[in-house]
């Protein structure tokens, strides 16, 4: 055995080459990795006993990518071009040995080998979109040259990693090895080429032919889900690109990814990246602090909220029992559970067996007696503190010492819910987002005396039902709504000056959001909290729904509603919005776009200031990982606080108080906002 570096060794099995990568944890292409890849390759090549050569990665997988903290960085040692001319030039065959996972430039690597061979575990994929960038070492050349057009158009617009089956019908990889036997597969591969005088196959050198419908079509079937991205066009273009000769590809490829490299989107998108990971990390809560093992899971109410989270326990096997004060609704959201679960195997996505498998793990209850033994319950009842608090204190005398209680609150006092029992160090809360089976976000809510072992075993637990989870301190309505209360202020507030609710939710939605306030408030319904017996027609909502109008499921809300539920400006919601501000002495005005923008967004970045100044987030990109992943902020904006910083604090504040000038302290800089500004720094700089 010969060590080419720190990363690489080289060592010969017969007449074959093995070039073993070994760099933790995930083999990621750093500049050791590199030059450890060239030389080994280099010095492979130069030897006359060798007449093949094998790459390897030690370790939980191959080469998962390129090294992301060496972006925008100075080029360091051997460049990644220099490794892939190294193998695809080499004038013995390269065989790529995969598993784990080939992505990025990791596939790009293998896509210069003569021949590829993996275990079925494997899983490969061109994940760059998800970055705001497009494969950048040839990936968007190679690839289509392999598996078409169409397949390379899914993979690399979605950023999907495949198994190792399905990239050997798509001829993706050549071969599969057996299970923990790669080397040994890989190694017998390399003979079988020998023996059979296998030709060197190069990659680039085979052409691809497509319709230029097949992009036509595939622009308009996911012009919804790209809305407002770049890197999926730019990675249309480069498959496009493709069907012209390699090297003409490649400066297609190249001029889009600087492009993309240089520009907003990806350095938004790479910081949300790093963010989400970040928000894992809590200052006072070491590493080694004791986890909570949660074998059962109690859930008390089985409404929408209570079912959508006990699918999330009953996905990754643990089971749930729900608790409700009456048969009936108990069947139901039992019965609701079951269906959505079918939906999804009549989609494809689950078979039946894991359906009943699924199943088998729920069960319901109507007394909290029988939660006795679980090591995690979550209350999911309606927003009463009363009630909240009664509930608490029974769980208290019922539920075994060491369970965690936990409450699904979304506004609540977690401290005075605390109160109500005799170990508020087991109390937290745990605000799941409405589809709590599908929402990947979790404030998980620390209270003054919630213990570590508590918190570190929710952010654990997060993690393995697929969540991200960001833990946020107690206030009305913690860091998501508390923020979302400021722009809904706003949004009311335009409307009565002049602003329709179509511009507002226009205006917002070309920002990058989903949908803006008011088609959210036609979805949701607008009678969720409206009572018929008591309404006086004191707001705009209470008018409308006085009207039948509560949204898209009577075809009528802010909006009226086609058969196909198209969302069409009212000329009714217009009517009533006139004659309430009339009557409220208000003259109605043309409002700017950019007023509109400035007014709903802004205040929302003040308020996060707040947060940060209260110490209720830990930091400001914890924030932007709730805005992103729990309201629709467009990832490529990279949250509400990169968003400040992007355009700079100073900007924030001359806009809050022009308005603050105009219209009184809602609008007022917050001390923290006003420092950073003059100082020329960013939330970034905390």
């Amino acid at each position: 055995m010969a060590a080419i570096n720190s990363a690489t060794d080289l060592t010969r099995d017969g007449e074959i080459a093995v070039i073993t990568l070994d760099s933790p944890p995930v083999n990621a292409l750093s500049f050791n990795v590199r030059d450890g890849l060239y030389e080994g390759f280099k010095a492979a090549i130069a030897d006359d006993a060798v007449k093949a050569i094998v790459l390897i990665c030690a370790g939980r997988t191959f080469i998962a990518g390129a090294d992301i903290s060496e972006f925008g960085g100075a080029q360091k040692g051997a460049s990644l071009f220099d490794v892939q001319a190294m193998m695809e030039n080499s004038p013995k065959a390269v065989i790529a040995a995969i598993h784990g996972t080939a992505l990025g430039g990791g596939l790009e690597v293998a896509l210069t080998a003569h021949y590829r061979v993996a275990v079925p575990s494997a899983k490969c994929g061109l994940p760059e979109v998800n970055l705001g960038l497009l494969p950048g070492a040839g990936g968007t050349q190679r690839l289509p040259r392999i598996v078409g057009a169409q397949k390379a158009l899914e993979m690399m617009t979605s950023g999907s990693h495949v198994p190792a089956k399905q990239c050997l019908e798509m001829g993706l990889v050549d071969s599969l090895a057996e299970e923990g036997k790669l080397l040994d597969g890989a190694v017998a591969f390399a003979r079988k080429v020998l023996a059979d005088k296998m030709p060197l196959n190069k990659v680039r050198e085979r052409t691809v032919t497509a319709d230029p419908q097949v992009f036509a079509d595939f622009r308009k079937a996911n012009a919804r889900k790209f809305r407002g991205f770049k890197a999926p066009e730019a990675n249309i273009k480069c498959v496009e690109a493709s069907l012209l000769p390699f090297e003409e590809g490649i400066k297609v490829e190249r001029a889009l990814f600087m492009e993309l490299m240089t520009g907003e989107q990806s350095a938004a998108q790479r910081y949300a990246f790093f963010a989400e990971r970040q928000a894992n990390k809590i200052p006072d809560v070491p590493a080694d602090t004791p986890i909570i093992p949660v074998a059962k899971v109690g859930i008390i109410g089985a409404g929408t909220m209570g079912g959508g989270i006990a699918m999330n326990f009953l996905n990754v096997g643990i089971p749930v029992k729900i608790i409700e004060t009456k048969q009936e609704a108990l069947d139901r959201g039992l019965g609701v559970i079951r269906k959505n679960y079918e939906n999804t195997a009549k989609r494809g996505r689950l078979t039946m067996d894991q359906v009943e498998q699924r199943m088998s793990l729920l069960s319901g209850s109507l007394a909290l007696e029988d939660l006795a033994d679980s090591d995690l319950v979550i209350e999911a009842i309606f927003e009463n503190m009363a009630v909240k608090k009664e509930v608490f204190g029974k769980l208290d005398a019922i539920v075994k010492q060491g369970a965690i209680l936990a409450t699904n609150t979304s506004a609540l006092d977690i401290d005075e819910i605390a109160t109500a029992v005799k170990r508020p160090e087991a109390v937290i809360g745990l605000h799941f987002f409405s589809p709590a089976n599908v929402m990947r976000l979790l404030e998980v809510v620390r209270a003054d005396k919630t213990s570590k072992s508590v918190i570190a075993t929710a952010m654990q637990l997060a993690k393995k039902i697929g969540k991200v989870a960001v833990l946020v301190g107690v206030c009305p309505g913690f860091v998501g709504n508390r923020m979302l209360f400021q722009r809904q202020a706003q949004a009311q507030r335009l409307v009565m000056e002049g602003a329709m609710p179509w511009d507002v939710d226009r205006v917002l939605f070309d920002f990058g959001f989903p949908m803006g306030p008011f088609a959210m408030s036609d979805l949701a319904g607008l009678d969720i909290g409206w009572n018929k017996e008591t309404s006086k027609g004191e707001t705009i909502r209470d008018q409308l729904c006085e009207l039948d109008r509560r949204g898209q499921k009577t075809s009528a809300g802010y909006y009226d509603y086609d058969e196909k539920r198209t969302a069409i400006p009212s000329p009714v919601t217009e009517g009533i919005i006139k004659a309430f501000a009339q009557k409220q002495g208000l003259n109605q005005r043309d409002i700017s776009d950019e007023e509109i923008l400035e007014r709903t967004v802004f205040p929302m970045i003040n308020e996060g200031a707040k947060i940060l100044e209260e110490g209720k987030a830990i930091r400001a990109s914890d924030i932007d990982i709730v805005w992103i992943n729990g309201y629709g902020w467009p990832v490529y904006r990279g949250g509400p606080m990169h968003y400040a910083d992007s355009i700079g604090l100073k900007k924030v504040v001359e806009r809050l108080k022009h308005y603050e000038a105009q219209m009184g302290d809602f609008f007022k800089p917050s001390p923290l906002l006003e420092k950073l500004a003059a100082e020329g720094k960013g939330f970034k700089d905390l």
